[in-house]
């Protein structure tokens, strides 16, 4: 197997690693403080002016055309500088690739340059509720025909971006009576529609600056073009879409988990202890190791099922592999690192309490890693089978 990267590729991930290091590393922690919008949306901005919001879109639509495997390299070092920003930008990547996926030549013409180019800051992915997070396929937001319209009623929970996205990808039950998951349609929703509403931010424990809100419809009229795919359908796209979604996720951790332990390393070989440098203890050198090693064997994870989806190949497992093991994986990594800092690494002082909170949600969204053993065991059993 040839792992050498393209010259396309090893650019994409040059550029990412030069704009985290000038760019997100110097303002992270005041993101993660604060909050601040403003910031936040500048850096968006930059970063959807070097073609990172439309990685694996056509030229055609204004995007890059690179593939996911630069995607996946993109997100890790984006990582590395800011996660905020960089979940902000894999799930604007992954709503762009659902239009682009299933959209009609008018859906992709008309809203993937907005996403490619940064007129819209950011895409929301509005998939989860209250009743139904692991469990998508029980959602009870409804979408009911009307004429030349669709008028949508219900919440989604948990939706990344939503105070600033241009535009929403929504499921919605189209047809209640139909079996579970076989009834529900995919719709886009522009900002500012009426019956549109956005909750209050979320008051969460990491990635503060990625604003994460509820999302609710209250006899929201769009029009009946503004179905992506089939009536009824949709729920076979949010499925796949979330298996691509996953190896940006998995990316990410990885990206906090290697700046961590880049972090630990520098400052075990400046700290003493008992007359000597940390580093010169085994126990700490064994740990840094296993660490290490470890993220090397996820960033193999997450490049395989990048490149199985680039090639066509069915990804989904691979999908879930890398993302199970990258998030599990890089939280240790993060733990093992604030704790090579000793009290330092609890303090403001220094980035591993942030990398710490930053990384817990890696295990949970985009799929629990519980959910991620179900693929995984349901794909090995049914090939027993």
């Amino acid at each position: 197997m040839d792992f050498a990267l393209t010259d396309e590729q090893q650019m994409i991930r040059e550029a990412a690693r030069q704009f985290a290091d000038s760019e997100l590393k110097p303002v992270a922690a005041e993101l993660d403080r604060t909050g601040d919008r403003a910031l936040l949306l500048e850096k968006l901005s930059a970063l959807a002016g070097l073609g990172f919001m439309g990685i694996n879109i056509a030229p055609e639509y204004g995007g890059t055309g690179a593939g996911t495997v630069a995607f996946s390299l993109a997100i890790t070092e984006l990582a590395r500088g800011c996660a905020s920003t960089a979940t902000t930008t894999s799930v604007t990547n992954m709503v762009a690739e659902v239009i682009q996926a299933v959209g009609s030549d008018e859906q992709r013409n008309k809203y993937l340059p907005r996403i490619c180019s940064g007129e819209y800051a950011a895409g929301s992915f509005c998939l989860t509720e209250s009743s139904s997070g692991s469990d998508a396929a029980a959602m009870r937001t409804r979408a009911v025909r009307d004429g030349d319209e669709y008028v949508l009623n219900g919440s989604k929970l948990y939706i990344s971006s939503a105070d600033f996205a241009g535009v929403f990808v929504v499921w919605a039950v189209t047809d209640a009576q139909a079996p579970k998951g076989k009834g529900i349609s995919c719709f886009l929703v522009e900002a500012g529609t009426p019956g549109l509403v956005i909750g209050k931010a979320e008051e969460k424990m990491g990635q503060k600056a990625s604003i994460t809100s509820e999302v609710s419809f209250d006899n929201c009229r769009i029009p009946a073009s503004n179905l992506m795919g089939e009536e009824n359908r949709g729920f076979r796209i949010a499925v796949g879409e979330l298996a691509g979604g996953r190896i940006g996720i998995g990316s990410l951790a990885l990206g906090i988990g290697l700046e961590a332990l880049d972090c630990a390393r520098a400052f075990i070989q400046e700290r003493e202890q008992f007359g000597q440098k940390l580093a010169s203890f085994q126990g700490l050198q064994w740990q840094l190791a296993d660490r290490y090693t470890e993220m090397e064997a996820a960033r193999l994870l997450l490049l395989q099922a990048a490149w199985q989806k680039d090639a066509g190949l069915a990804f989904g497992p691979a999908a879930s592999m890398a993302k199970l093991y990258a998030t599990e994986k890089a939280n240790e990594a993060c733990y093992t690192a604030l704790q090579m800092h000793g009290g330092a690494g609890y303090t403001r002082d220094y980035p591993l309490e942030r990398m710490a909170r930053d990384v817990r949600i890696t295990t949970i969204y985009e799929g629990t890693s519980e959910i991620q053993r179900l693929i995984i065991a349901r794909h090995l059993l049914d090939g027993m089978r």
